[in-house]
């Protein structure tokens, strides 16, 4: 028996019991190769979004929708309106269920199940660790790091937020606006990132299911996940990530306007305006490039541009740390870091109830809803790159690195900008209530190098939008193929124009007051799926664990070594597996609490859709 029948042998008793395929009943025309109802469906959606934002004040004055002013309500105000009520209703609710998610994400790392190994027992990664770092990073946040590392910091010096109780302006005002800062892109998003990352990678590889998120709900539907329960799963993933992704390229795509208008006012003898055709043009110019990215494929296109993307980000990193004041920007990374560890059990929680204040609608709340309705992109793309990983590895992979770096990158722009406005530098404050975009390139201002770091920070966030469009792509695809993973091209460049068209969308309809609010309205009903993912996935792998732990399981392990020469070690909680061939020479690979959900004695599958 070769070496792969006899992994698929080993690997094979964590499938799922079912004879559905992933995609088993697309239909496949024009090119196309998609899901009955999930594509139409989703397509459908994005485009009555796009006509009605487009005619929504022709449609007010049609119905007699009217606002304040007694004029036909625009998108504008209309959307401030759905964004005041969701997150003034429901902040609360999102500050409960990402807590919670923290508290899941974590207890799943530290716990038994850390052992289990996405894919299997003899499962490799399929990336190296940098590279793995390189694209979960980029696909996570870039854009919003370049976005608001100096804009939220100087933002809280002059509105400090209201849990804490100090005077405007003032040094403790700095530490507790970049301690607001780390809070908001700390461990809470990548908790949410590192769950659903977590349900899809263990559903698909250890069960043998859609890379889909119908898939990570087989626990309590069993073969349901492939009818309308599974479709509906589907369709809000889709709108969620189309949604949250859409958000984060306009708010790149506003920035790399404000970097050129910038640049163009210092450097050319004209200036290129800062205005919404202009950023609509570059929306359309940048997805043209994303799509020559979606040809190179995931590894000749995302993996290369992620890669990249870490060495510049590092590089501008550097140069900032070098030409800003170095020594109080280390100081400030050590003594925020300890104020953020300080004030988090307090800050997580607080909600603003007695303070009768609506701050955190603006900010927390927002941030939460972006990070749920984003979390389906990020997290089947790291699901994607991560088969081979232990769960353990793979949660405080995702879960600490990354907000490590991003505390990092907060405290040398962040605390860069803090120093210069507490210092009499000045303009910043001003810059930042002006267009918030702009605030990145007032720093480099005031810094040496300006041109320099200044192109470098339109050219990364440029490369951020490709690699966020390219992957949210492949993202969208496998959900609306039924889950299959490889799809024809023609599909991904379908999905990237709509992806810069949602873009364009927003900002033509609502500007920044759009982007808030697609990101927290299509994140609300997603939060209730999160809730029920860490149900299903406390399901699952209790009982992966459980069944390892058997005799049966031992048994099977057994009738494997003497039927099908492989030999395997089981010391403990592990599993070491040489698999060898009739060619010579054996490999060895290592898994860790690998288990299975059903009999293995009966050759393999799992048990009845009730169990998991």
């Amino acid at each position: 028996m070769s070496e792969d029948d006899a992994e698929r042998r080993l690997n094979g008793v964590f499938e799922a019991d079912t004879e559905r395929a992933p995609g088993d009943d697309n239909v496949r025309r024009w090119g196309f190769d998609v899901h009955p109802r999930v594509f139409p469906i989703a397509a459908g959606l994005t485009a009555l979004f796009i006509v009605v934002t487009l005619l929504f004040g022709d449609i007010a004055a049609l119905v007699g929708l009217r606002g304040s002013n007694g004029d036909p309500m625009t998108a504008t105000a209309a959307f401030g309106a759905v964004l005041s009520a969701v997150s003034g209703t429901f902040g609360w609710f999102y500050i409960l269920a990402v807590n919670a998610f923290v508290v899941v994400v974590l207890a799943f790392a530290l716990s038994g199940f850390g052992n289990v190994r996405l894919g299997g027992p003899t499962a490799e990664p399929e990336f190296s660790d940098f590279a793995w770092y390189s694209m979960l990073f980029s696909a996570g946040m870039g854009i919003g790091l370049m976005f608001w590392s100096v804009g939220e910091p100087i933002t809280h010096l002059g509105t400090v937020p209201p849990f804490f109780d100090v005077q405007a302006g003032t040094a403790e005002a700095g530490r507790a606006a970049l301690g607001t800062t780390f809070f908001h892109w700390g461990l809470h998003p990548w908790a949410i990132y590192a769950l659903v990352g977590l349900g899809l990678a263990f559903f698909a590889y250890n069960r043998g299911l859609p890379l889909t998120f119908r898939s990570v709900f087989w626990p309590i539907l069993g073969e349901r996940i492939y009818d309308w329960p599974g479709d509906i799963i589907d369709v809000l993933a889709v709108v969620a990530t189309l949604f949250g992704l859409s958000t984060s390229l306009g708010l790149g795509v506003q920035q790399i306007n404000a970097g050129l208008t910038f640049l163009s006012g210092r450097y050319l003898p004209f200036s290129i305006p800062d205005a919404t055709f202009v950023q609509v043009g570059i929306i359309a110019v940048i997805t043209a490039i994303a799509t020559l990215s979606v040809v190179a494929g995931l590894d000749g296109g995302v993996k290369r541009l992620s890669e990249l993307n870490l060495y510049v980000m590092g590089g501008l990193l550097g140069a900032t740390l070098l030409l800003g004041p170095t020594v109080f920007l280390l100081g400030t990374f050590v003594e925020t870091l300890g104020f953020y560890v300080n004030v988090l059990p307090e800050l997580a929680f607080w909600s603003e109830s007695f303070t009768g204040t609506s701050w955190q609608n603006t900010w927390t709340v927002f941030y939460w809803g972006w990070w749920v309705s984003w979390s389906p992109f990020v997290g089947m793309f790291i699901a994607r790159i991560s088969r081979g990983r232990t769960v353990r590895e793979f949660l405080l992979g995702v879960l600490v690195l990354p907000a490590l770096f991003s505390f990092l990158w907060m405290s040398v722009f962040g605390g860069s900008a803090l120093f210069v406005e507490l210092n009499g530098g000045g303009g910043l404050s001003g810059a930042v209530d002006s267009n918030v975009a702009t605030a990145m390139f007032e720093l480099f201002a005031a810094l040496p190098l300006t041109a320099v770091t200044s192109v470098v920070a339109v050219v990364l966030v440029t490369t951020f939008f490709v690699t966020s469009s390219d992957s949210g792509s492949l993202v969208v695809d496998h959900m609306t193929a039924g889950g299959k993973r490889e799809v024809p091209t023609a599909q991904r460049v379908f999905w990237a124009v709509a992806e810069g068209a949602i873009a364009a969308v927003l900002l033509i309809g609502g500007g920044l007051s759009a982007l808030r609010t697609a990101a927290i309205t299509t994140g609300l009903p997603f939060t209730f799926v999160l809730l029920l993912t860490c149900y299903t996935l406390y399901r699952g792998l209790s009982r992966e664990r459980e069944t390892l732990e058997s005799d049966r399981f031992r048994a099977h392990v057994d009738r494997l070594v003497r039927d099908d020469d492989v030999e395997v070690r089981t010391s403990n909680d592990s599993v070491v597996t040489d698999v060898r061939n009739g060619a010579g020479g054996d490999r060895t690979r290592s898994g860790e609490d690998a288990t299975t959900s059903g009999d293995p004695t009966s050759g393999g599958g799992t048990t009845p859709a009730t169990d998991d």
